[in-house]
């Protein structure tokens, strides 16, 4: 075979291989979404799995008969909650680690961000019993941030590191207060780095389930939490189900696409010492 073709041989088989993985991930949504359109008659029919009347009656449902707008005014309290406090400590801590080369830190914060994050849920569900703290905004969202502020540092440190000392150095020498040298210099150089971190503790936060099914009750319920609701013990009902999971899942699709290129270039660029 000649080099021609075996160029065109290896073209072709990376895209089979890029099109079984693309149908892999999205046929369980688009299975997900269509059914989110059918009736519960139509869902259980294979004769119309493609074929069928669509309808937006699941997700009235939804909302009518499963008050479904509160786990969702929850979730986003506690993602942006969460999330907020994780880039204001976390940031501040990942430069002073980068600038006083606190390195054997930054393996501790490391090994915190690799452990399972089942490890800290006993702990965590003793002290905010013990507070009185349960089904309160404060307890769920500080259990995320167990996540979260580890990951902040991990990723924002190799950028702390990439800004050279001599900028800073030169606006020291112009009077800047390190405060000043803080947020004039470092926050605009991180500027990328901080958006990878906001964008993925967010989709963090708003997806998780474990220390929500956990820590919180019936007022802090988040959206994972509140997809069990659809759930009977002789009945499901999978269009409200089906319209329930494309609710919780369409803003963390349209973050991760709208922002993919951040994501990117946040977690790459990082990792490179300029």
């Amino acid at each position: 075979m000649s080099k021609r073709g075996r160029h065109v041989l290896k073209s072709i088989l990376f895209a089979i291989l890029v099109i079984v993985i693309m149908l892999y991930i999205l046929l369980p949504f688009l299975w997900m979404l269509l059914s989110s359109l059918k009736l519960q008659k139509d869902i259980l029919n294979l004769d119309k799995l493609l074929l069928f009347t669509p309808t937006i009656q699941n997700y009235i449902t939804v909302f009518s008969n499963y008050d479904f707008a509160d786990p969702i005014w929850n979730s986003l309290v506690i993602a942006v909650i969460s999330t907020a406090w994780s880039m204001l400590l976390g940031f501040p801590c990942a430069y002073a680690i980068a600038r006083y080369r606190m390195h054997k830190l930054n393996v501790i914060i490391l090994f915190v961000r690799v452990l399972p994050a089942i490890c800290f849920l006993i702990p965590w569900y003793m002290i905010v019993s013990a507070l009185g703290m349960a089904d309160t905004y404060a307890a769920v969202s500080l259990s995320h941030m167990v996540i979260s502020l580890p990951f902040c540092v991990w990723v924002m440190v190799p950028f702390c590191e990439a800004i050279p000392t001599v900028i800073e150095e030169a606006a020291m020498i112009d009077g800047c207060s390190p405060l000043r040298r803080f947020v004039s210099i470092i926050l605009p150089l991180s500027s990328s780095g901080l958006i990878t971190v906001l964008i993925m503790s967010f989709i963090f936060s708003w997806n998780n389930f474990m220390y929500a099914m956990i820590l919180s009750g019936a007022r802090t319920r988040t959206l994972p939490l509140a997809l069990f609701n659809f759930l009977g013990y002789s009945f499901v009902d999978w269009g409200a189900l089906m319209a329930a999971a494309v609710i919780v899942v369409f803003p963390v699709l349209f973050i991760a696409f709208a922002t993919q290129r951040y994501i990117v270039q946040g977690l790459t660029a990082g990792a490179v010492k300029g």
